[in-house]
């Protein structure tokens, strides 16, 4: 069992930037897969990134914009989001998938979190 704890959302302005964190619990917090997800009002639940041991792995609305790193000694996870857009603004939520492949669809994860909301504004 793993659970997970977002953290670090917020009101920010278009241009600006947060920090997101998602504290794991489990002692098998490095074998997972870590997934980035976010859901805007009415819309469906979208992937946003996802990171394991070898690499990350972005929708391409995010990338070069957001950045998903993992600490394993900590067993936390953090999306780093710069130049952010109105359209970004979503609850984000993290997920946890056992194994080592790469999936961006939501059912593909194990695990979440209650996720944390970030809006954008104009």
């Amino acid at each position: 069992q793993v659970q997970l704890v977002e953290s670090g959302g917020g009101l920010v302005q278009a241009g600006g930037a947060l920090s997101l964190s998602c504290a794991a619990s489990g002692r098998t917090f490095s074998t997972y897969v870590m997934g980035w997800f976010r859901q805007a009002p009415g819309k469906e639940r979208e992937f946003v990134a996802a990171i394991r041991l070898s690499g990350t792995y972005y929708a391409d609305s995010v990338k070069g914009r957001f950045t998903a790193s993992r600490d394993n000694a900590k067993n936390t996870v953090y999306l780093q989001m710069n130049s952010l857009k109105p359209e970004d603004t979503a609850v984000y939520y993290c997920a946890a998938r056992r194994g080592a492949t790469w999936a961006t669809a939501p059912h593909a994860y194990d695990y979440w979190g209650q996720g944390t909301q970030v809006t954008v504004s104009s």
